[in-house]
């Protein structure tokens, strides 16, 4: 695997920067600070997002800013990809897009960060920690492994070869063994119940209890078909002799209705000869009314306006008081309307005559207000004129203060800022040069102990056998021209803050000139507003008074139509009353007409009333006639069913059918009594019936279970088995790849100690760590020095990754191999070692290192050179690819 190309916007401390890598060894070189780890953690974080971030999403978007974009150009195995990461920051949440695609034909696509990380995850064979622990030693962590203990080194490597997944499946197994015997414990103690129960069912003697039951039922059931047989001969006798009752008492019933119909019929003539003397009464008195309704007409004749009581004139007459009244209705709301008009127009009026003499009141108290708005005007401009004049006073004071310093007012903030950024530069010297004071006197201090022990300072031998023993007095030098410069840039700081602090005063009369000069123009401004806005308000006014005289008149002028309305009001209410009366008239005269028409109409239904009665009167005389001729065939029909009915027999049938009534009450009863029985025998015999399929069920499920107990012992025996070959095979592949580690680790070690103090490294199966020394002494890591302990850890990074390239049965391709800043514990002479690693690195067949550093002696090591600067004003930094005579002027500078 390979990066291509990397492109961040708003990435950490980078506004936009595009930088494209090869194959072979890139130096991405700067100062400190300047933002390098950053290339390096972005294509990090492109391949696997938040999981490769020590904080949070927010960390990575640039200060300020609210988007952050992240592509990634790379290729694995042949297939170019390329990642795509955007955060938005939205209030207090970020919107995170992740995209990945291939960019030749092979088309693969991938969507949100979980499918990105998953998809390089398993394209890489290694996750976040994984690519961490093998081919990205980041800053300040290039001693992990070495520091780490067994166990975690152990399960750092063996997740790294994969070695994990069989762990993984081990304990899947443990976890199904257990599983089947959950299961078996329970299957075997449910097999211990079953036999319980079924040796208590057999124990009951189901089937000789099932035989005497069904012996008992036979027996019932024989009785109860006996008593049976007996109730149905009971029955014909009983329904012989009701038929018998039935026919006489048939007969005597119909005698009973002939008798019941000729007392009706009897009864129904005599009503109806009453009913026809009510008729002929009613007829009479019917007449005598019409006589009296007929006098009672002529005395309302004049009342009503009539000459005749008929029904033409009196519908004439109606017409007529209906058109009249019509005419006086149409006049009448006329005149209402017309009243109620005038009253709301007088109201109206008057009530706008008010609201006009309101709003002259309004107007009069607004000229008030504007009156005192003018004064106060007029005053506020007196005080700002009077502001102005202090403010040139003190201005005049400044410029004088000016004219005996050395530097122009408009000057001031150009030399005050460039002399800020010259103490800032100094300031960043002084750190640079702290740092490597710091770290030759600990060489120094460090050397001085192994000169005290008598071993040499760099590589640890004997003084005598060495050849470096001198490099101290290097160092001491070196230590001496950097305390030398160190109090050159401090005495320069310390002058700069000096002339800083003269400028501060200076630059701060500058801005109060400005502030001063902006205030009097707008308090200048202020005044001929405040003046201008007071000769408004007092034109305003006069305005304002002008028109509340005008509202005043006007509502005089509409007070006196207001009267005249109210005048024309009460004109028409008379004429409305006037009206009223008359309506009042025309109700009397219809009343009269009314009651005329109410006799009328008396008598022509007294007349037809009369008629009605006559021919009912005529209607029951027929009837009564037809009711005559039916009571002579009644009586006779009477006298024949009276003759033949026979008592004897009706008495003998009485007492037959009484006695088989009994019988079959008591035979029911027995009946009742032999069903119980029985019912309580089919139960009986039901409930033995399931017990016996209950226990044919108990010994099926018995015999299931059997064989399910017996197919979980044998499921039980092959998960354990399957749970310890995965763990055989875990420790063969381990040995297998401690063997190949331990080789690959020690052809790495000889390559950068090859001569030296050291002889070889020996890794044991729990991956302990021992360096033996040419004289044959075991040390343990730690006991090494610092730098050497940083090249050990760092020979034991490059062996796995070459593992993990080399592969055990075959090559594998691998991530780029990132060493970012790995000279921070290295002095100079292990610094050369640590060229020659990445030499041999190279020839081992990496494709891509990718080094993070700010020492230049690793510059020479370089294919590509990418530098990288941090822009002091606005503290973004660029990163830019080096051409070739830059390169080659670093490595001659290097030679």
């Amino acid at each position: 695997m390979n990066f291509d190309r990397i492109r961040l916007s708003n990435f950490k401390p980078y506004g936009d920067a595009d930088l494209r890598l090869t194959r072979g060894v890139t130096v991405i070189h700067g100062l400190n600070g300047s933002g390098k780890s950053s290339l390096l953690e972005a294509c990090f974080f492109a391949l696997y997002g938040s999981k490769a971030l020590g904080g949070t999403l927010d960390d990575v978007v640039t200060k300020g800013e609210e988007e952050t974009e992240v592509e990634l150009w790379f290729t694995h195995d042949g297939t170019p990809y390329r990642i795509e990461r955007r955060l938005r920051v939205y209030d207090d949440r970020i919107d995170h897009q992740c995209t990945l695609e291939s960019t030749d034909e092979s088309d693969v696509t991938r969507d949100g960060a979980r499918a990105v990380r998953e998809f390089v995850t398993e394209l890489l064979r290694m996750d976040a920690e994984a690519f961490v622990g093998c081919a990205y030693v980041r800053q300040g962590e290039v001693n992990e492994l070495i520091d780490a203990s067994p166990r975690e080194r152990q399960d750092t490597i063996d997740d790294l070869l994969q070695l994990g997944k069989l762990e993984e499946y081990r304990e899947r197994a443990g976890d199904a063994r257990l599983g089947v015997e959950d299961v078996l414990e329970n299957r075997r103690g449910r097999l211990d119940q079953l036999d319980e129960q079924i040796a208590a069912k057999e124990d009951r003697d189901l089937h000789e209890r099932l035989n005497g039951l069904e012996s008992d039922l036979s027996e019932v059931t024989d009785e109860i078909e006996r008593y049976e047989d007996q109730r149905d001969r009971a029955k014909e006798t009983r329904d012989d002799a009701a038929e018998t009752l039935s026919t006489h008492a048939e007969k005597r019933e119909e005698l009973e209705s002939v008798k019941a119909e000729i007392g009706e019929i009897e009864e129904a003539i005599r009503e109806a000869e009453r009913e026809r003397d009510e008729h002929r009464d009613a007829i009479r008195e019917a007449r005598e009314r019409i006589d009296e309704i007929e006098a009672g007409i002529g005395e309302r004749l004049d009342d009503a306006g009539l000459d005749a009581a008929d029904e033409e004139t009196v519908a004439a007459r109606r017409a007529e008081l209906d058109e009249r009244e019509a005419s006086i209705r149409e006049e009448l709301d006329d005149g209402r309307v017309s009243a109620e008009a005038l009253r709301n127009q007088a109201t109206n009026l008057a009530g706008k005559a008010d609201d006009l003499a309101d709003r002259a009141a309004e107007l009069e108290g607004e000229a008030d207000d504007l009156a005192d708005e003018a004064e106060t005007a007029d005053d506020e401009a007196h005080e700002r004129e009077s502001s102005i004049e202090e403010l040139r006073e003190e201005a005049e004071t400044l410029r004088e203060r000016f004219a005996a310093a050395d530097v122009d007012r408009d000057d001031v903030a150009e030399e005050h800022e460039a002399l800020r950024e010259r103490r800032g530069e100094v300031r960043e010297r002084i750190a640079e040069l702290s740092a490597e004071l710091k770290n030759a006197r600990e060489r120094v201090a460090e050397a001085e102990e192994l000169l005290a022990a008598g071993k040499c300072p760099e590589c640890g031998q004997p003084v005598e056998d060495s050849p470096h023993a001198a490099g101290i007095e290097d160092d001491r030098a070196r230590v001496d021209e950097l305390e030398a410069e160190l109090e050159s840039a401090r005495e320069r700081e310390e002058s700069l803050d000096e002339r800083i602090e003269e400028l501060d005063g200076l630059a701060a009369a500058a801005d109060r000139l400005d502030e001063i000069d902006e205030t009097t123009e707008m308090l200048e401004e202020r005044v001929d507003e405040r003046r201008s806005e007071a000769a408004e308000k007092r034109e305003a006014a006069a305005e304002k008074r002008e028109a509340a005289a005008e509202k005043r008149e006007e509502a005089d002028e509409i007070r006196d139509v207001a009267a005249e309305k109210r005048e024309e009001a009460e004109s028409a209410a008379d004429r409305v009353a006037e009206l009223e009366a008359s309506l009042d008239a025309l109700d009397e005269a219809r009343e009269a007409v009314d009651a005329v028409e109410e006799r009328v109409g008396a008598i022509s239904e007294a007349e037809s009333a009369i008629e009605r009665r006559r021919e009912k009167r005529e209607t029951l005389g027929e009837l009564n006639d037809e009711r005559r001729d039916r009571l002579a065939d009644k009586r006779e029909r009477r006298d024949e069913l009276a003759a033949a009915v026979d008592e004897a027999a009706v008495e003998e049938a009485k007492t037959r059918k009484e006695k088989a009534e009994k019988y079959l009450e008591r035979v029911d009863g027995e009946l009742d009594r032999l069903a119980e029985r029985r019912t309580e025998l089919e139960n009986a015999i039901g409930s033995v019936n399931g017990e016996i399929r209950e226990l044919e069920t108990l010994r099926g499920e018995r015999a299931e279970l059997a064989t399910t107990v017996e197919a979980l012992e044998g499921l039980h025996g092959e998960t354990s088995e399957l749970e310890a070959m995965y763990g055989d095979l875990r420790a063969e592949l381990r040995q297998r790849n401690v063997a190949e580690l331990e080789r690959t680790l020690n052809e790495t070690f000889d390559l950068v100690y090859g001569n030296d103090a050291y002889s070889h490294i020996e890794l044991d199966g729990e991956y302990a760590l021992t360096v033996y020394q040419k004289d044959g002494e075991a040390l343990d890591p730690e006991q090494l020095s610092g730098g050497e302990r940083a090249l050990f850890n760092l020979s034991l990074r490059c062996a796995i990754y070459r593992l993990l390239s080399e592969g055990i049965e075959g090559a594998a391709p691998t991530p780029p191999l990132i060493l970012d800043e790995p000279t921070v514990f290295l002095d100079s002479g292990h610094v050369s070692r640590l060229v020659r690693l990445v030499e041999e690195m190279r020839g081992f067949g990496v494709e891509q290192i990718l080094i993070v550093s700010h020492d230049d002696e690793l510059v020479g090591a370089a294919d590509e050179l990418v530098t990288v600067e941090k822009e002091p004003r606005s503290n973004r930094s660029t990163a830019r690819r080096a051409d070739a005579a830059e390169l080659d002027a670093a490595s001659l500078a290097d030679d």
